[in-house]
């Protein structure tokens, strides 16, 4: 897998976003760089300053984990970016002899998992896969998302309700972090399945339909969606202030469950009995048409 662009890319935009004081370097004279250089990346690493550009230029064959946790150190790496190196890392290897059966594409939710999701009916929830398609949603999960549901471009896939659906930008108060949260989700699984063609054509569609999407595809942040506070503006129910959750399932699915709720006795905790309703009756009314 030759991904010297990708490699080359976040290796210079970490080092361009930590300063000398930030590294703990003391500074001599003026600077044409606001961000380290090479040379010090390599002193912070322990390495020298030929074999630390020969990684920024994009060539991590056959570099040691000792030498990706030197270089997660000196870059100041979180947990999701070393992640995201070792993976870039482990892609520009050599393929193995004996590959892996090939994961589908979009692998069926289990039924125990489905019983799960809708044994929950008070709370929205979801089971969504790394490259944030829902594939599954209890009602209230459903009605909570009923834009994104009734957009059949959107493909019920999360990014591209964020970046292609004029409603997301109200529906998401906080749509700049949300946009962010979910390219560095995509950039993270980038690097962990980089033989996902699925993954590529809704890159390049997001990269090609959305400015916003393609600058901040530009920045190579990573992210990985776990707990965080959601404020949500609902067409019916108005403001939402809700806690999310994401579980892995424990397997090789890549699957999660996104749970959504809020403290008792909240504006967003009545909010979501509301729309818990309205999802009621429009099920009934619905199921009264087709009778």
């Amino acid at each position: 897998m030759d991904n010297r662009d990708a490699v080359s890319a976040f290796l210079r935009s970490r080092r361009d976003s930590i300063t000398p004081e930030q590294a703990g370097l003391p500074v001599y004279g003026q600077r044409r760089v606001a961000g380290l250089r090479r040379g010090e990346v390599a002193a912070l690493a322990g390495v020298s300053v030929e074999y630390y550009t020969r990684l920024e230029r994009g060539n991590l064959k056959g570099v040691s984990d000792s030498v990706l946790d030197a270089l997660a150190r000196a870059l100041r790496l979180d947990d999701t970016e070393r992640m995201y190196l070792r993976d870039l890392a482990r892609a520009a290897g050599p393929a193995p002899q004996a590959r892996s059966p090939r994961r589908e594409t979009r692998p069926a939710v289990r039924p125990g998992v489905a019983r799960i999701v809708e044994g929950m009916p008070e709370l929205p929830a979801y089971v969504m896969n790394n490259r944030l398609d829902t594939l599954a949603a209890n009602p209230l999960g459903r009605a909570l998302y009923a834009e994104m549901f009734a957009d059949p471009a959107c493909g019920a896939n999360v990014a591209r309700f964020a970046f292609l659906n004029a409603a997301a930008t109200r529906f998401y108060v906080d749509w700049e972090r949300m946009a962010r949260f979910a390219v560095g989700a995509l950039r993270v699984e980038a690097g962990r399945s980089p033989h996902d063609r699925e993954l590529s054509n809704l890159i390049g569609e997001l990269s090609t339909r959305s400015d916003a999407f393609r600058v901040l595809w530009g920045s190579h942040s990573v992210h990985v969606f776990r707990d965080t506070t959601k404020r949500l503006h609902h067409p019916l129910v108005g403001d939402l202030e809700l806690d999310q959750e994401t579980m892995s399932l424990p397997d090789d699915s890549g699957l999660s469950v996104v749970v959504y709720s809020a403290p008792p006795g909240t504006a967003a905790a009545d909010g979501l009995k509301l729309l818990a309703a309205w999802s009621a009756t429009s099920g009934r009314e619905q199921d009264a048409g087709r009778a």
